[in-house]
């Protein structure tokens, strides 16, 4: 997918987010990487957060060393406790949060038929994929209440659209997660408050999907990136409700 993701490095202009403060959840590989790193090159500050220290702290060097203002912070964000310090840093090395990307998101445990998952299955995909937005965005919301206005996107998939065999948990997850935000969106747009869900197809990262992916057949990281910095650059006077990304070439 070379030919979509070189058109995707132009158009958002540059420094189109300067002064504004971004929060990605699971922004230590794959799409969440790929997110912190076009925030941060469009101006904006960006705090992220992951499990895994060692791969926290690559991340954090490679950013820094791009001159962009980055905070990395071990969170589990299905336990609301350490949100709620994941938002305090955030705003107090950084500033106010006026972005959040809700990309946080597991695959291993959803995929398989409905007979042959567990509880424990069930609740690890769900708390990932749906709870962690609730208490992710609940924990920000206040602050943009008060000052009238910030972006809220989720990642969801193409998997929040439409069923197939094995998909059961993961999909219910997602299409969870498209009628939150949907609600979400209602809810919060009188504050000026924007809330959107972008809903990629399958991307060439280290998610575990389905099984192998065809690299020339399939999204990058980078698409999704350029759709969430699309949306979070928009005018101030509408905003972009869903997104569906789609690889050019059919699986």
């Amino acid at each position: 997918m070379a030919l979509i993701s070189s058109a995707n490095t132009g158009s958002v202009s540059e420094q189109s987010l300067l002064g504004r403060v971004a929060l990605v959840t699971g922004g230590s590989r794959g799409i969440g990487k790929a997110i912190v790193h076009k925030l941060a090159a469009l101006g904006a500050a960006v705090s992220f957060c992951g499990l895994n220290e060692e791969r926290l702290k690559n991340a954090a060097k490679a950013f820094e060393s791009s001159g962009a203002k980055i905070l990395a912070l071990r969170t589990d964000v299905t336990k609301e406790s350490e949100i709620s310090a994941l938002v305090a840093s955030t705003e107090k090395q950084l500033g106010k949060i006026s972005i959040l990307i809700n990309n946080a998101g597991i695959g291993g445990g959803g995929f398989g038929a409905i007979q042959e998952k567990t509880e424990a299955e069930w609740d690890h995909v769900m708390n990932t994929n749906l709870k962690s937005v609730f208490f992710v965005s609940r924990a920000v919301i206040p602050g943009m209440i008060a000052r009238r206005g910030g972006d809220i996107i989720n990642i969801s998939s193409l998997a929040g659209k439409n069923t197939f065999a094995g998909g059961s948990i993961y999909c219910a997850s997602k299409w969870g997660l498209q009628g939150l935000t949907g609600c979400m969106a209602e809810d919060l747009r009188a504050y000026g408050i924007r809330v959107s869900v972008i809903c990629p197809g399958s991307v060439a990262t280290e998610f575990v999907g389905r099984g192998p992916k065809d690299p020339s057949k399939v999204l990058t990281a980078e698409d999704v990136a350029y759709a969430v910095a699309m949306v979070a650059a928009q005018g101030p006077q509408s905003f972009i409700s869903e997104v569906h990304l789609r690889p050019v070439a059919k699986l």
